[in-house]
């Protein structure tokens, strides 16, 4: 059994090499542990820190984006031979003591991925209520559209075992959080949530979500396009319903006055606009139906996919 604890590094010289120190090196049911230190792009002396506290360590020539040092960690894992990838911050933001407990889970087979959960008593001491605020709707968000409740679907303190690895189809570069949480569910893997200690400083901000609203937008970009990949006729067909039920109520609103007064005006134009929406309507139900065609395509291609990585990985 091997443990791969990744961790996404960008100018991360001041602690990273604190934080290594303290990662668990023997964890009862694991074989190997082994420390892979994903740069993304570092300016500083992260890397050569990295390197003489032992870890492993991937590189990327620029700035990715944790989104794009995820999947880099999932490829190294894949390719190493990990039976767990365990991915936590290099900022000493959370409890590294935990990484047992977290992978308990995994260990027992009793789930596939096991995701922090910051919230269970609450917001965290000196986390920014805005931040809260946002990761609160966000969880609200995720737990609608994968019919699974999440209280945290941002945190970055998470474990995965093998099957998972094999089955993640990642394309964010920005961030993974929430897309890797419906690329699981969607597939039918097990997904559960583990409280998790975190401390916020006072004067670090999050290089993800340091504008609340930028932050907000490309995640919501993010989850729009799983949306549409994974559930199209919900996506499209949700809004030709909407925009179908729209003109409806132009087209009995203004038929409505007709057998009221006997004449159309002056509400001849909503009979116009109504139709519109109707007609725009089913536009996007039959887009959404072709989408759920294509969606079975995309279905066979990622279990062709995941025969691949079988066998280039020596899965039995």
């Amino acid at each position: 059994m091997k443990l791969i604890i990744y961790m996404p590094a960008l100018n991360e010289e001041e602690g990273i090499a604190d934080v290594i120190k303290h990662l668990p090196k023997d964890l009862n049911g694991v074989d190997e542990v082994e420390i892979l230190v994903v740069d993304d792009g570092s300016k500083d002396n992260t890397v050569q820190i990295a390197k003489e506290q032992g870890a492993s360590v991937v590189s990327h020539s620029v700035n990715r984006g944790v989104g794009r040092a995820f999947q880099s960690a999932v490829q190294y894992a894949l390719e190493n031979n990990a039976d767990i990838l365990v991915s936590i911050d290099a900022d000493r933001q959370f409890n590294s003591d935990q990484i047992p407990h977290m992978i308990k889970p995994l260990l027992r087979g009793k789930a596939d991925m096991v995701t922090g959960n910051r919230f269970e008593n609450g917001m965290p001491e000196d986390m920014p209520k805005t931040k809260y605020w946002g990761n609160k709707q966000m969880s609200r968000l995720i737990s609608l559209i994968s019919g699974q409740k999440f209280k945290d679907v941002s945190c970055g303190f998470r474990a995965y075992n093998r099957e998972a690895l094999m089955r993640l189809n990642l394309f964010g570069d920005f961030t993974y959080t929430q897309e890797t949480i419906l690329d699981m569910v969607y597939k039918g893997l097990t997904v559960i949530e583990f409280p998790v200690d975190v401390k916020y400083f006072e004067n670090r901000k999050s290089r993800v979500a340091g504008k609340i609203v930028s932050y907000a937008f490309k995640t919501l970009k993010i989850i729009v396009r799983t949306l549409r990949d994974y559930k199209p006729m919900l996506f499209f067909g949700g809004m030709g319903f909407v925009s179908m039920g729209i003109g409806l109520v132009f087209e009995i609103f203004m038929f409505g006055h007709y057998f009221v007064s006997g004449k159309f005006t002056p509400y001849k134009a909503f009979g116009f606009i109504g139709l519109g929406f109707l007609v725009f309507g089913l536009l996007l139900v039959i887009v959404g139906l072709l989408a759920d065609m294509f969606n079975r395509v995309r279905k066979n291609q990622e279990r062709i996919m995941y025969e691949l990585k079988r066998e280039r990985y020596g899965e039995e």
